[in-house]
C-alpha cells in the first residue's frame, strides 16, 4: 500500500535518528508520488527544541516548493505529531497527515487532543496508526537502550 511504503522511509529517517542518539522519529512529506522532503529529529545535534523531524520537513519543504502553504502535500511520520508539530501541520495546510504509533502522553493529532478540529482553515486528513508496530519498535528499542545506559 502506498501509505506503507512512504511510512517504511519515514522509518529509515528515524533509524538515522536513532543512531544520533536523537529520538527516532522519521518525516517524509511528499507531493503526488514524489518525495519532496525527508527529515528525522536533530534537537541534540543542533541544540534546538525546535528540530523536530515535522518541523524540519515542512521547512525543507516550503523552501522547494517556494510556498508556506503545502496545500498539495501528506507528510508521512513515525509518532503522531506533538503539539507544536500538529500546529505547524495546520499552519502549512497539508493535505493528509500520515502517522505510525499514537502517542497518548504528547499526540496532538487525537490521542490527547485534536488541534486540527480546531482549526478554521480546510481540514487536514489525519490517517493514525500506518504501520504502528514497526513505529513503536523503533521507540521502545531506544528508550530501553537509554534506561540500559543510565
Amino acid at each position: 500500500m502506498r501509505d506503507e511504503r512512504f511510512m517504511r522511509i519515514a522509518l529509515i529517517e528515524a533509524g538515522l535518528s536513532q543512531k544520533e542518539g536523537e529520538v527516532p522519529v522519521g518525516a517524509v512529506i511528499v507531493k503526488g508520488e514524489e518525495i519532496i522532503s525527508l527529515s528525522h529529529n536533530m534537537t541534540a545535534k543542533n541544540k534546538n527544541s525546535l528540530a523536530h523531524a515535522e518541523m524540519i520537513a515542512i521547512n525543507e519543504a516550503s523552501t522547494i516548493l517556494g510556498s508556506e502553504r503545502l496545500t498539495e502535500c501528506e507528510m508521512f511520520v513515525t509518532l503522531e505529531p506533538c503539539a507544536m508539530c500538529a500546529g505547524a501541520i495546520l499552519n502549512s495546510r497539508l493535505k493528509r497527515a500520515v502517522f505510525g504509533a499514537y502517542d497518548p502522553l504528547n499526540g496532538f493529532l487525537g490521542s490527547v487532543i485534536d488541534l486540527l478540529q480546531y482549526s478554521t482553515y480546510k481540514k487536514t486528513e489525519v490517517i493514525g496508526g500506518v504501520l504502528e508496530k514497526d513505529c513503536r519498535e523503533i521507540l521502545r528499542v531506544f528508550f530501553e537502550m537509554m534506561r540500559k545506559s543510565k
